[in-house]
C-alpha cells in the first residue's frame, strides 16, 4: 500500500517559488494499477519523483508498505529504493551496454553474487519476452523493445511497487497497446503494485482500476477508472474526455471521407 498524506512541494524560479504539489492526500492499495492522469504542467513528474524521494517534499509523508520513506536516514532509503522500481519515458538505457548487462546493473550495485545475477536477469528476460535479444544494444532495438528492458531493469530487485512516468508516450499505439500488456501481465503474474503517470486518457482507459486526477498541485477527483469515464466531475477529466471524443470523431471522419 502507499499512502501520501498532505504531500507538499515547493521550487524556486527567477520569478519567485512555485508551488507543484500542495497537500496531496492518496491511498493506492496493494497490488493495484494506478493512474495518475493531468495535463503539462499539472505536477505529475514531481509527484512520482517525490515517491522514491529523487525530489525531497518540503511538507508531508509518504509510507511505502510498512515504511515512512520521508523520514528514512540516507542509508535506509538507499535500502528502501530496491523495492521501489520505476520506468521512464525516454528509457535511460546505458547505450555502450548490452540489454543483459543494462538489467544487470542495479544488481550489480547491489553486490548480487554473479550466479545469482545470471539467474535473475534470465528470468526477467523470459518475463519481458527478450531472451533473444540478451546480448543486443539499444541501438539494435526498437522502441519497444528499449522500454521492456526498462521495465526489466526495475523488476531487478524484485520491488514491491513500480513507478511509471509516462512510459508510454514515447511509443506508437501498438507499441503502447504491448507494453500495457506486460504492466497488467506483470501485475497479475508479481502481484505488484504499479502506478502510471500519463497524460494519455486510453492507458488509463485501457490499464487503470483507478485513476486520480491531478490539476494544478492538486487531486482534484479520484476514484474508479469506470466512475471517471461514466461521471467525470473535475474540470480536467471532463476536457480531457471532451478532447479524445472529439479527436476519435475527427479521426474516423478522415478516415471515412466525410
Amino acid at each position: 500500500m502507499i499512502t501520501i498524506k498532505n504531500l507538499s512541494k515547493k521550487f524556486n524560479t527567477p520569478y519567485g517559488r512555485v508551488d507543484v504539489l500542495k497537500g496531496i492526500n492518496l491511498k493506492i492499495e496493494k497490488g493495484d494499477i494506478f493512474g495518475i492522469i493531468g495535463f503539462s504542467g499539472a505536477g505529475k513528474s514531481t509527484m512520482i519523483r517525490c515517491l522514491n524521494l529523487l525530489e525531497k517534499p518540503d511538507e508531508g509523508t509518504i509510507e511505502i508498505g510498512n515504511k515512512e520513506i520521508t523520514s528514512l536516514n540516507k542509508k535506509e532509503l538507499k535500502d528502501a529504493r530496491k523495492k521501489i522500481g520505476m520506468i521512464f519515458q525516454q528509457f535511460n538505457l546505458f547505450d555502450s551496454k548490452t540489454v543483459f548487462e543494462n538489467i544487470a546493473f542495479p544488481l550489480k550495485v547491489a553486490k548480487y553474487p554473479k550466479d545469482k545475477i545470471k539467474t535473475r536477469v534470465d528470468e526477467i528476460l523470459d518475463l519481458v519476452e527478450l531472451s533473444n535479444k540478451r546480448y543486443a544494444y539499444p541501438a539494435q532495438l526498437s522502441g519497444g523493445q528499449k522500454q521492456r528492458v526498462g521495465i526489466a531493469r526495475a523488476l531487478a530487485n524484485n520491488p514491491d511497487v513500480l513507478l511509471s512516468d509516462e512510459a508510454t508516450s514515447a511509443l506508437d499505439p501498438l507499441t503502447t497497446y504491448s507494453i500495457l500488456e506486460l504492466l497488467k501481465n506483470i501485475n497479475k503474474k508479481l502481484n505488484l503494485t504499479i502506478l502510471l503517470i500519463t497524460h494519455e486518457l486510453d492507458v488509463v482507459r485501457y490499464c487503470c482500476n483507478n485513476v486520480a486526477v491531478l490539476e494544478k498541485g492538486v487531486i482534484t477527483e479520484s476514484g474508479s477508472t469506470k466512475s471517471l469515464f461514466l461521471n467525470p466531475k473535475s474540470n480536467t477529466a471532463k476536457k480531457f474526455i471532451d478532447i479524445t471524443n472529439s479527436f476519435q470523431t475527427t479521426t474516423w471522419k478522415e478516415g471515412a471521407g466525410i
